[in-house]
């Protein structure tokens, strides 16, 4: 896979880069300006990051596998040590499915009635292959998303939620926790 070279990803005209970011020379972004990638952060090919006026916000040692997709005008936020496996769409913004408007971009704003809400990706949480998460939604730390899920409630913190859509089917452990304290520490003797 080919990265980007800090002057290329400089010149893209990026909100923030974050040291030691990776970033595939095959991936897509839209609106730049309201684009923050933290420390360590990794996003592999064929991925489309289009900012809306919310923004995409990444934090540190984030990684984004290939095909993703982060889409919309609500803010997307994905907290420290946050990963999405490939082909996971996140989408702050969708078209009302109920008949009751138009849909798609090529149709005047004033035919559609076009829902925005901002995501949050918590620290530490992980989403599998395939899941769609849709706008307004909340995913609390430490949560794992089973691989093709359609996430359309908020999860709640250190749980295991799967399906279409997806339900909490257990809790998950917090060890991670401590690992991260010591991967930290380990960092900043570095």
């Amino acid at each position: 896979m080919g990265m980007l070279t800090r002057e290329q990803l400089s010149a893209m005209g990026f909100a923030h880069i974050g040291k030691e970011v990776c970033i595939s020379d095959k991936a897509s972004f839209y609106n730049c300006a309201n684009i923050h990638i933290g420390d360590y952060s990794r996003i592999d090919d064929f991925c489309v990051l289009s900012a809306g006026r919310g923004g995409i916000h990444i934090g540190r040692n984030v990684h984004i596998a290939v095909f993703c997709s982060l889409l919309g005008q609500g803010k997307i936020e994905l907290l420290d040590f946050a990963g999405l496996s490939s082909r996971v769409s996140l989408y702050s913004s969708s078209d009302d499915y109920s008949g009751k408007s138009m849909t798609n971009p090529t149709v005047p704003a004033e035919f559609t009635n076009v829902i925005h809400g901002d995501i949050q990706v918590g620290r530490h949480v992980i989403i599998g292959a395939g899941t769609i998460v849709l706008p307004g939604i909340t995913i609390g730390e430490g949560s794992a998303i089973g691989a093709l899920s359609l996430v359309t409630k908020h999860c709640d913190t250190f749980s295991i939620y799967s399906g279409s859509p997806a339900k909490r089917i257990k809790s998950r452990r917090r060890d991670l926790l401590d690992i991260e304290k010591a991967f930290l520490a380990k960092d900043q003797n570095h």
